[in-house]
């Protein structure tokens, strides 16, 4: 499977693309701003969007790329969310006043959106890919997920702070590469907990949660452009802070838009 990192900041300045993964051609996971860099065949090629909750930085892209594809495509964009991110769509985006409903246009019985709902440890199956509903910690209803590849498990936490189930989950299972959110440096941990995102002071908490003996690559994303300098600092320092367990040592990496794995 192809992974294509199409936006994974926390915000927008130039050359910062918000949160955003494609997966081979079909299956887009969050639908941020990175999406505007795709092509307009690349863009119709995509039949599936797996949202992980409905803030405007994971959904920005959708309403747009619909509308631009929406001549071109026979079949709707089937959007995979909880209810309560779909429920958000419908209200505040899809509504007739930001944006035409197109969960009804041009027919109610062939739209060019389908939304389909989904709950945590849910597994689907999707274009011929397994994919897991994780749970998340956040202000709004919000979820991960977990794709199965032929290395292991690819696995995006979407945006989250203390998250004792995923670690209990992901303990369980052959993770081949971890992408986490780390929005705030320790400056702002307040503002991190407040808005329940990680900083770094609670990342190395929560790496902390690794069974002994599990190590893989673990991608830090969707860092404030303001914050970026500061966390990769202390990402650094953190084993010199004493603040990871030193009986583990992780190898920690800046995800960066433009990269494209092949799991």
């Amino acid at each position: 499977m192809k992974i294509r990192v199409l936006g994974c900041s926390g915000s927008i300045v130039k050359d910062c693309r918000t949160t955003s993964f494609l997966l081979d051609q079909n299956v887009l996971i969050d639908a941020g701003t990175g999406v505007g860099d795709l092509t307009l065949e690349e863009m119709t090629g995509i039949d599936h969007v797996l949202l992980t909750h409905s803030h405007l930085d994971h959904v920005a892209g959708l309403p747009l790329m619909a509308d631009a594809t929406a001549s071109r495509r026979t079949t709707p964009i089937h959007v995979h969310a909880l209810q309560d991110t779909i429920d958000a769509l419908k209200a505040h985006i899809f509504n007739n006043i930001i944006w035409p409903d197109f969960s009804t246009m041009p027919t109610p019985a062939a739209p060019f959106i389908s939304f389909h709902p989904l709950e945590p440890g849910q597994t689907l199956r999707i274009a011929d890919k397994e994919i897991e509903v994780l749970p998340a910690v956040h202000t709004v209803p919000a979820v991960g997920y977990a794709v199965s590849t032929s290395k292991g498990w690819w696995v995006f936490t979407g945006d989250t702070e203390k998250n004792p189930a995923l670690w209990a989950r992901l303990n369980q299972i052959n993770v081949a590469m971890l992408i986490i959110e780390t929005a705030f440096s320790n400056r702002a941990r307040n503002l991190a907990k407040r808005s329940l995102h990680l900083s770094t002071h609670s990342l190395a908490a929560e790496l902390d949660c690794i069974a002994s003996g599990n190590r893989y690559p673990i991608y830090l994303t969707h860092a404030k452009p303001v914050e970026t300098e500061f966390i990769m600092a202390e990402v650094k320092g953190l084993d010199q802070m004493g603040e990871l367990d030193r009986r583990v040592t992780h190898d920690i990496r800046w995800l960066q838009g433009g990269q494209v794995f092949d799991l």
